[in-house]
């Protein structure tokens, strides 16, 4: 194997549109559903998606610092590992390979499949298309599509960084491009006045969705249990903008096009993603949102834009958009292994780039793992319980900032944190309530991740002896 070192062949754009294109998945055609049960009001509904933006726009602000200090592969893993130790840095890059980035993938690759499933009926989730059942593991037509394409991304990417940049930056164009016609086709051609008028009736009065289609309002304290549980929706919908900084090392100029990359990306998802929300409430009653078959929403509100054109419509920009972001994300996450590998943090011959100047080990395991989880049917559950550790890493990336100002005062810093130290101390705040309203009123969230995040432990204690073996 070739061990050269990375080669920088990612611009600012390329840079931005990995940003965008990791964090444009399907979740924002679906999740809104949810929040609306959740807390049952308009102003709600935007205040949900505007606070989540608030905490990934400060967060990305921030980061841009750290990517300056440490511009090579890895990106929070190196932060975490720099700023506080490697066991912290270890448990994340753990996290991450377990759970976080191919569950993801994988959750990502399956709903490209079921949407397909509206062009191909072989790809509906149907009893009629059961391939086998192992035990309670149940293998659709759809989970073989989504570890089709995968393997095909993977292979794209372990071929060099251009063909993986290209497809990114081609289907992350043509996704903003479809959702912001989405959006202008919905309040022009879709938009009803008095739907508009009913869903901004009472918007700050909280209500959450019972059995039985009941609301019941919410007062006081128990609001906060209800808009956290709504986060977990759209928090998962806007993450994975930090991936540009795993592949720093490819980035031209990385201390200046990191942060600069992680502003335009997340600015943009952010207000498509207000937008979107926006046209949802005139186009749809509230109560279509909250029950949206299969709480897809954006299939619902494209019906009313299009009529039955509608669910061809989203579905064929659902499956550019997961398409894409699939392919960020495979592009990306490597990296944070190999570079683990070479901490002797991770399997040794991780630590390798092949011809192409790419970890293409990495993306094979990755891709071996992310193809387990597809089959397993269980990557859904496993977000679910990691939100809680997501936040976590976040908060202590976000204090490791303040951290290294005081142990690492002489690193060079070619770009400091923007609103420093109000804008790193709003996130901490912020997200530290939201974890805690989490571990109080939605403890299904939290436990289950602390153990994932926590059984990295021994196997950290463990990798140094079998290599010292």
């Amino acid at each position: 194997m070739d061990k050269q070192e990375f080669k920088p062949s990612l611009s600012l754009i390329d840079a931005s549109m990995i940003v965008a294109g990791s964090m444009i998945g399907s979740g924002i055609f679906i999740v809104s559903a949810d929040i609306v049960r959740q807390v049952g009001s308009a102003g709600w509904l935007i205040a949900i998606w505007l606070i989540t933006g608030v905490l990934t726009l400060a967060a990305a602000l921030s980061y841009g610092e750290l990517s300056a200090m440490y511009p090579k592969a890895g990106g929070q893993y190196v932060y975490l590992k720099e700023s506080w130790n490697k066991l912290v840095g270890f448990l994340y890059g753990w996290s991450l390979f377990t759970v976080i980035q191919t569950g993801t993938i994988a959750a990502v690759g399956v709903a490209f499949a079921k949407f397909a499933g509206y062009f191909f009926p072989i790809f509906e989730m149907s009893e009629a298309n059961l391939i086998t059942q192992i035990g309670i593991f149940k293998i659709y037509n759809a989970q073989l599509l989504s570890i089709g394409i995968i393997v095909f991304l993977t292979w794209v990417n372990s071929r060099g960084v251009e063909g993986g940049k290209m497809i990114q930056t081609f289907f992350t164009v043509a996704k903003l491009a479809a959702l912001l016609g989405l959006i202008v086709l919905g309040l022009s051609m879709g938009f009803n006045a008095d739907v508009w008028q009913a869903n901004w009736q009472n918007a700050w009065s909280m209500k959450h969705l019972m059995e039985g289609n009941i609301y019941e309002k919410v007062t006081g304290i128990a609001a906060l249990g209800f808009i956290a549980a709504a986060m977990v929706g759209s928090v998962f919908s806007s993450d994975a903008w930090n991936n540009i900084t795993f592949i720093a090392g490819e980035v031209k100029n990385p201390q200046r096009n990191i942060g600069l990359s992680l502003f335009i990306g997340t600015g943009i998802v952010t207000l498509l993603y207000i937008l979107t929300n926006i046209m949802y409430l005139g186009v749809l009653p509230l109560n279509d949102i909250a029950n949206a078959a299969n709480d897809r929403v954006g299939v619902a509100a494209a019906e009313k834009i299009f009529g039955t054109s509608g669910t061809y419509i989203i579905a064929a920009l659902i499956m550019v958009s997961t398409f894409g972001c699939i392919n960020g994300m495979i592009l990306s996450g490597a990296r944070v292994y190999y570079t683990m590998a070479k901490d002797k943090l991770f399997f040794s011959q991780v630590d390798q780039l092949n011809k192409k100047q790419v970890p293409s080990i990495a993306l094979w395991i990755q891709c071996i793992w992310t193809s387990v989880l597809c089959l397993s049917g269980k990557y859904g559950d496993l977000l679910d319980y990691v939100v809680f550790a997501v936040l976590i890493f976040y908060i202590l990336t976000m204090l490791g900032i303040f951290k290294l100002r005081v142990t690492q005062p002489d690193l060079p810093r070619s770009y400091k944190a923007f609103g420093y130290p109000f804008l790193p101390a709003l996130y901490i705040v912020l997200a530290t309530i939201l974890c805690v309203a989490l571990l109080i009123y939605k403890p299904n969230y939290t436990w289950p991740g602390l153990i994932i995040v926590l059984a990295g432990i021994p196997v950290y204690y463990l990798i140094p002896k079998s290599k010292e073996a």
